[in-house]
């Protein structure tokens, strides 16, 4: 079983917040997917389908970002998941507004939703997809990636999340390898 997990903070006021490109990422995949998250388990939102033959489940955390690690912990033992298995969508300060990372492994590179999923898995070594919010290094770093996205910045950063759902369907039929050719 695959387990895609999407990185946010759960609550409406955090709609359309750079945090929370990886709910938004999610969003996008099962929408095209035609699926809802209608589970709610160890403190997540989750859904399982059948594609090409194998389980994928897809997964918000709703604990706050920087305690997502505990929920997916959950997931991975529960559902005895592989770690190689996991894949992490989240943001990425370093990166430009939009642009897509694809990692093997990896630092957290400070980001609080990164370390404690290493904290919980005892690993740095999962599979993720960062997608850049940029960096403005004049407001406070929480108060940046919890701030929402101007309607300039959204339209950019949709083009990405527009793209989800092609990613995701490569790497169900690619290795890994290639996604990170292809995408990178």
């Amino acid at each position: 079983m695959r387990l895609i997990v999407g990185l946010g903070n759960p609550g409406l006021e955090y709609n359309n917040t750079r945090h929370n490109v990886g709910f938004m990422s999610i969003d996008k995949i099962i929408e095209s997917l035609n699926v809802k998250l209608d589970k709610n388990k160890f403190d997540g939102l989750y859904t399982t389908i059948e594609l090409n033959n194998e389980k994928v489940m897809f997964l918000k955390p709703q604990k706050y970002m920087n305690l997502s690690g505990e929920v997916i912990r959950s997931f991975v033992d529960y559902f005895k998941i592989n770690i190689d298995d996991v894949l992490i969508i989240c943001d990425d300060l370093d990166l430009p507004l939009g642009k897509i990372k694809i990692k093997y492994k990896g630092s957290s590179g400070g980001h609080n939703g990164l370390k404690n999923i290493e904290q919980h898995l005892n690993t740095s070594e999962y599979k993720r997809i960062k997608i850049g919010i940029s960096n403005d290094k004049l407001i406070d770093t929480k108060d940046y990636v919890l701030g929402h996205f101007s309607k300039e910045d959204l339209d950019i950063l949709n083009q990405t999340i527009d793209k989800m759902p092609e990613i995701f369907k490569f790497y169900m039929n690619n290795s890994f390898d290639k996604l990170m050719s292809k995408y990178n």
